[in-house]
């Protein structure tokens, strides 16, 4: 909070400077502003932090943001130091009875110190229920000109050493937070927006699935393909991130989960399907409602690396689906400290080096050796290793050699359809 000192009483001049002996007489307004703003953006909601550095600097009761809509006065963020029960988050009144709508069209002036002493503000009802014994308010006027609504501060009792330069004070910061209103309200247009392209894409199925193989390395024996999903516009990175962002996530893997898992059938004989699937997917409601018509024996639910291990609900789900035939793999295994944990409490049958570990494992012992490890880890543990993203001939043969047995990668067949064998071609060598 910031913590100015209030300065001694220099009438209605808002640029008066510091006495000479170092005392505040009368501050800058634009200091102020400037080091509330300051202190506000530390805070982690700085209408909240403005407002609470306002009040207290004005050594006011309830300070509060009310928008102005369809006739009311809704008060939107709120610091109450007074408990006033009226002046809550959320609660509203009648716009055209308030303080505000008076102020914004000039029937009351914008500073006012005892309120009883003044016939257009002793005659509301707020100044007797609340009670206001001082005032202060300001418009916040948006961009387009539009008025917002009203930044205010109140005191239940009159205060004589209010001043123009607060209001000089309230008016700088009433402009910084029409700014973050203004944000916020074009993010949640667009967030509402984001959130209608998804629903279009999930309605129209507008998105497609590839299969991509995993091999034995030895013969290029297929054991299982990788579902992946591809959009008709923009990538899969770009559509899951904004399913995240507008709360669609578990919707859009759903959809995609159940068209991949539609193809089940046309797999080879004894090749499975490893699925993506979050945790946020894995442990839902929709996820639940699904399981007793997957072909659990046949899939491989591939944990995305933001699994979190601190997740009891997780484990629970992923105990009772591997009883029920389920397989689990997790992936970027090498990649750090994080993928080690996901092993360690998901127990997967199957582990995948994350492909920055694979890329160049020819040319480089230290990859190497963490490989070595990996296997050694892996077999010791009845679990299977599947090394991801592998391009070249070279990186393969290092593989074979230190004993990693299947692989996955452009070399060995990109996202494709299902084909209707079950050996896969080798592919062209990806160009260094």
């Amino acid at each position: 909070m910031v913590q100015l000192p209030r300065p001694r009483d220099s009438g209605d001049d808002p640029g008066a400077r510091p006495a000479g002996d170092g005392s505040i007489a009368t501050l800058d307004a634009a200091t102020i502003a400037g080091s509330m703003v300051s202190e506000a953006l530390r805070q982690e909601d700085f209408v909240d932090a403005v407002l609470s550095a306002t009040r207290s600097f004005l050594d006011m009761d309830v300070a509060f943001i009310g928008e102005f809509s369809q006739g009311s006065r809704i008060f939107r963020y709120v610091d109450n130091a007074s408990g006033c029960a009226a002046v809550q988050v959320g609660a509203g009144d009648e716009l055209e009875l308030s303080y505000c709508q008076r102020v914004v069209d000039g029937r009351l002036p914008e500073l006012i110190n005892d309120a009883a002493a003044l016939p257009a503000a002793a005659d509301l009802v707020a100044t007797r229920a609340l009670p206001v014994g001082a005032h202060l308010s300001v418009p916040i006027l948006l961009s387009d000109g539009t008025v917002y609504g009203t930044f205010c501060s109140f005191a239940h009792t009159p205060k004589d050493d209010l001043h123009v330069r607060d209001l000089a004070v309230m008016r700088m910061l009433a402009a910084l937070v029409a700014g973050h209103l203004e944000r916020q309200r074009d993010l949640r247009r667009q967030t509402e927006e984001d959130r209608t392209r998804v629903r279009q894409v999930i309605a129209e199925h507008a998105f497609r699935t590839v299969f991509q193989p995993i091999v034995d390395l030895r013969d290029n024996r297929v054991i299982g393909y990788e579902a992946l999903t591809r959009f008709a516009l923009g990538t899969p990175t770009d559509w899951f991130e904004m399913a995240a962002r507008t709360g669609s996530a578990v919707a859009l893997e759903m959809a995609t989960l159940i068209a991949a898992v539609d193809e089940v059938a046309s797999l080879p004989v004894g090749a499975y399907l490893a699925v993506n699937v979050s945790p946020d997917a894995l442990c839902s409601p929709e996820f639940q409602d699904l399981v007793d018509i997957l072909p659990l024996g046949r899939l491989v639910l591939e944990l995305t690396e933001q699994t979190s291990v601190d997740r009891p609900d997780l484990l629970l789900r992923v105990d009772a689906l591997r009883r029920r035939g389920a397989r689990f793999a997790v992936d970027d295994a090498g990649a750090g400290y994080s993928g080690l944990q996901r092993i360690l409490s998901v127990a997967p049958d199957i582990v995948k080096l994350d492909r920055d570990l694979i890329s160049g494992i020819d040319r480089d012992a230290a990859r190497q050796s963490l490989a070595r490890a990996m296997c050694w880890f892996t077999e010791r543990g009845g679990k299977v290793l599947v090394a991801e993203g592998i391009e070249t001939a070279a990186e393969r043969a290092a593989l074979v050699r230190l004993g990693i047995r299947y692989g996955q990668g452009y070399l060995l067949g990109r996202p494709g359809a299902l084909p209707e064998h079950d050996a896969v071609p080798m592919a062209e060598e990806r160009p260094a």
